[in-house]
């Protein structure tokens, strides 16, 4: 376990804009000619102060004295970087300095994160369709692996999903990473995406706890959905693979509640789980330990706050700012644990330092470090009025 006391002094917003960059630049190798007056630190200042800024990097370059022009920036995002390698040395980036904070046994959570697309409807080529969401069929999608401690999420991987890809696909990457952790997973939780025969039997030939929403597939879960009260019922599915037929068994928690009016809607509520896990003996438990997986949709909507803005169908300069902004939240998470907690016996003091409190500081010191105007252009001399 990695073992740290409470730093002597304090962490300047400048010193946190340093540790990101540096950061970025370990991992990331980017190469210039002899005669360029651009370097791997400035493109990741102006991305890192777009990301935290939650405005694109062409806003950033322009509004900055320091900060080279943004075709300038923009031509290395494209041409330096390609999906393999960001993909790659992202969840590097990811995992690192994480990994040593976290417990011996972790609960995880695999999820899909559909972006809307709403550009020209024959230009989809490496998008993902799905159903109908927020007005169109087809995201810029990403599944990513959380491991979530004591209600506070680090994300372990992400992955961008295309046409193609299967859930079962993706979550067996995850799982064959997962196995290669030091850390003991004590239960997986999955979105209804997963719900398949494929990813139920990956789950049990990995012999891991689980938990996700059933999918009225068929008449006879559709029956069960409709009628009776909280149960426990066996439920099976058929998959097909290389033109073989294979059934998956499993148990379901149908948990059953009354709405109240709640969404302005009355009668009974009737939610079905696919679990099998120690802790779970009751429809009631099993609907209890799965809402412990919605708050991975408070990392979503941290993650809407400190991400660069682009209209670029680029899927590499994409994924690009989706791993530079889930990076800034297990920074964040990661400096809180190690550096500014204090070290005591029972756990660490977690003095109060909100994320977006570290965002503010991050978007300060890269205004600082990239000169960006404090003043704008006026045709006439301020009066009075902006005098105290």
């Amino acid at each position: 376990m990695f073992k740290t006391r409470q730093a002597a002094s304090e962490i300047s917003e400048d010193q946190v804009l340093n540790f990101l960059v540096n950061v970025l630049t370990e991992e990331f190798t980017l190469e210039f000619g002899g005669n360029a007056d651009i370097d791997a630190d400035t493109i990741f200042e102006v991305l890192v102060g777009a990301c935290a800024d939650g405005t694109s990097v062409s806003s950033v370059c322009k509004t900055s004295e320091e900060s080279p022009h943004e075709n300038t920036v923009l031509y290395h995002l494209r041409e330096k970087f390609d999906l393999e390698s960001v993909e790659g040395i992202g969840n590097t980036l990811l995992q690192n300095d994480v990994l040593e904070t976290l417990p011996e046994a972790v609960e995880v959570v695999v999820d899909l994160h559909l972006r809307p697309y709403y550009g020209d409807e024959a230009d989809t080529d490496g998008l993902y369709h799905s159903e109908a969401k927020r007005g169109t069929t087809a995201f810029h999608t990403y599944a990513t692996l959380y491991a979530r401690v004591r209600q506070k999420r680090y994300t372990l991987a992400v992955r961008r999903v295309v046409d193609g890809d299967t859930p079962s696909r993706v979550l067996a990457e995850f799982l064959g990473f997962l196995d290669g952790c030091d850390f003991r997973v004590t239960a997986v939780y999955l979105d209804r995406e997963f719900y398949d025969s494929k990813c139920l039997t990956l789950l049990q030939a990995h012999n891991h706890a689980y938990v996700m929403p059933v999918v009225r597939w068929g008449q006879t879960i559709k029956q069960e959905l409709s009628t009776g009260w909280s149960r426990v019922i066996d439920h099976d599915l058929t998959g097909t693979l290389d033109g073989h037929s294979w059934s998956v068994e499993f148990p379901v928690y149908i948990d059953c509640t009354y709405q109240q009016g709640r969404y302005d809607e009355h009668g009974v509520a009737r939610h079905g789980y696919a679990a099998d896990a120690p802790f779970i003996d009751s429809p009631r438990k099993a609907r209890y330990h799965y809402s412990k997986r919605f708050g991975i949709e408070a990392s979503y909507r941290l993650s809407e706050q400190s991400i660069a803005t682009t209209s670029t169908q680029n899927p590499v300069v994409r994924l690009l700012y989706v791993v530079v902004s889930l990076l800034l939240q297990n920074v964040y998470r990661y400096l809180h644990w190690a550096y500014v907690a204090t070290p005591r016996r029972g756990g660490r003091r977690l003095w109060q330092w909100s994320f977006k409190e570290f965002i503010n500081m991050v978007r300060r010191a890269a205004w600082t470090a990239l000169a960006v105007r404090r003043a704008v252009p006026a045709n006439r001399p301020p009066d009075d009025r902006f005098e105290r």
